[in-house]
């Protein structure tokens, strides 16, 4: 990827505050203290690209708050390009309170209610030089609502014409739509836009989703969602539409590499104790578009995202917590290398 641009990553999508236990392996109704850091997946993945190395701007919005100012100052301080983050009059920052009780309980809720990214529009992504970045990455959580889904499919169309590679992390969060299929119908609308999607087996059969009883939402998870349905099946599917690279993260089992007209290629992760679940998912993006950035195969790339994830799982939050780019290199050199 030899595309001289101002930026390698710019990413589009949600922002927040996120209040992660400070008792963990309390059950929720049991917690007395919260820390404070930010989170939202674009927003992980571009402070991730960041430690990395990589550099980033993130197209997100924010209220008139205090909230607002905490995620502005932290991203600054991080050296992730902030200015074409709008103030958003009349909403408020989103903030999102998680519970953490390993090996596989971590209730979260959202407060996602006149949130100021779902009022991204077109005009900020004019603000925004898309254009200026050698890959561009955007969310399914953008695509729920309006106006913010008509500007990230926007965007999506301004980076493809500029040439950048459009990435589309699935991010399939059930309680941010009116209805689970919703999310399958918009996200097949825009994979002609995708040269590449990143998800989970559930998020991928997501996409095909037409019986809403597949859907299984935990109360544990509330996030996330177990779907019934055929792997291989979605994967076809998406790739028809247009991306022809499908990357499946497995968590502990590392994650699977599905490149149109070749065998899947299982790609093998890092056993490590996980600590915090929350937050691997982005910091996988962040490595592997680090990889993308400096020209690797796609095997090496998702090694990468899959350092970054277990990493991150160790820890006790996301963003805030991401690796830097010697300390995940260090980490797979240790551990077989790539």
């Amino acid at each position: 990827m030899n595309i001289a641009r101002e930026f390698d990553l710019i990413t589009m999508g949600r922002s927040s505050i996120d209040l992660y236990a400070n008792d963990v392996g309390a059950p929720f109704v049991d917690i007395k203290s919260f820390a404070a850091y930010v989170g939202g997946s674009p927003t992980n993945i571009a402070v991730g690209a960041r430690r990395l190395g990589l550099r980033t701007a993130v197209l997100t919005a924010v209220g008139e708050d205090p909230v607002g100012d905490f995620i502005l100052n932290f991203l600054t301080k991080e050296g992730v390009e902030t200015k074409f983050i709008p103030r958003k009059p009349g909403t408020r920052t989103s903030a999102v309170v998680l519970g953490i009780e390993p090996p596989d309980k971590f209730p979260l809720v959202y407060y996602r209610d006149h949130c100021a990214d779902n009022e991204l529009s077109i005009d900020d992504v004019l603000r925004t030089p898309i254009a200026d970045g050698r890959v561009f990455e955007f969310s399914g959580t953008g695509l729920g609502r309006e106006p913010s889904r008509s500007a990230n499919i926007f965007a999506a169309e301004q980076a493809r014409a500029a040439g950048a590679t459009v990435v589309l992390d699935l991010d399939f969060r059930p309680n941010q739509w009116h209805d689970a299929r919703a999310f399958g119908v918009t996200v097949r609308a825009v994979l002609p836009l995708v040269d590449l999607v990143l998800g989970t087996e559930d998020e991928c059969k997501a996409v095909t989703l037409t019986d809403p009883t597949q859907v299984n939402v935990t109360h544990s998870q509330i996030s996330g969602a177990r779907v019934a349905g055929d792997l291989a099946a979605a994967v076809q599917a998406m790739q028809r539409r247009g991306p022809k690279v499908i990357v499946v993260k497995r968590g502990e089992k590392g994650a699977t590499v599905f490149e149109a007209g070749q065998p899947p290629a299982d790609v093998p992760g890092f056993p490590v104790e996980v600590y915090n679940v929350l937050g691997a998912g982005d910091a996988f993006a962040a490595g592997f578009i680090y990889g993308l950035v400096k020209g690797w195969d796609y095997f090496k790339a998702a090694r990468m995202g899959n350092a970054g994830g277990a990493i991150v799982v160790t820890r006790h939050g996301c963003a805030n917590f991401m690796a830097y780019e010697d300390e995940a290199l260090k980490f797979v050199a240790e551990r077989g290398g790539f």
